[in-house]
């Protein structure tokens, strides 16, 4: 399919088959596609959980009123964010610069400090919030991928995010999950999967500058 015909055929799949199964192979692309995600200053403040585990998954539905996709889907993917955005986490990040670009320090240096200085400046919420909008650019780009790849998906807030964070003890990771991805392949009962899609015009919704 081209990317275009990719995005009308993919919808979010209220009901999967659960006797499907993704192929790993299929998966993969997902986990290398989410890693190539691009995030602000590269920072990759987002990691990704890959549960398969359908006892985990039935702990997940009870957090997730109690939708049953979160259940049905083959696989849930939880886009979270890392709790700590400190100067050994940017430092990290600069010696990986440093490693795969053979780039000098005297170059990196200079942006460096100045991404230090000015996360310490910020508060705590304001660190959170940048943290979720590389969370969202994440799921944007994994949707667009489940499509090309006919993966079914169904991109879901609708959780308690506390719930999930004690179920999958991500306070002992300094994770915090934002967002829900359950993946698989949709019922052939789904009825909404006939639906056709409700978007504005592109005239509504584009404004073009000359």
């Amino acid at each position: 399919m081209s990317v275009i015909n990719a995005l009308e055929w993919r919808y979010a799949v209220k009901k999967f088959d659960n006797s499907k199964i993704l192929p790993q192979h299929k998966i993969d692309i997902l986990k290398k596609a989410f890693n190539l995600t691009a995030t602000s200053y590269g920072l990759q403040p987002v990691k990704l959980l890959v549960v398969s585990n359908k006892a985990l998954q039935s702990k997940l539905k009870e957090a997730s009123w109690n939708q049953p996709q979160v259940t049905d889907a083959s696989h849930i993917l939880i886009v979270c964010i890392e709790d700590q955005i400190d100067s050994v986490y940017i430092k990290n990040y600069f010696n990986r610069v440093k490693h795969v670009r053979n780039t000098p320090e005297d170059i990196l240096e200079p942006f460096q400090d100045f991404l230090i200085n000015d996360f310490e400046s910020k508060s705590k919420e304001e660190i959170i919030n940048w943290a979720k909008n590389q969370a969202y650019l994440a799921m944007g780009n994994l949707l667009t991928v489940c499509a090309i790849e006919e993966i079914d998906a169904c991109p879901m807030e609708g959780f308690i995010a506390d719930e999930y964070d004690k179920i999958l003890n991500l306070h002992t990771q300094n994770l915090r999950s934002v967002l829900a991805l359950p993946v698989g392949y949709r019922a052939k009962d789904d009825m909404f999967s006939g639906f056709k899609k409700v978007r504005k015009p592109i005239s509504d919704s584009i404004i073009e500058i000359d």
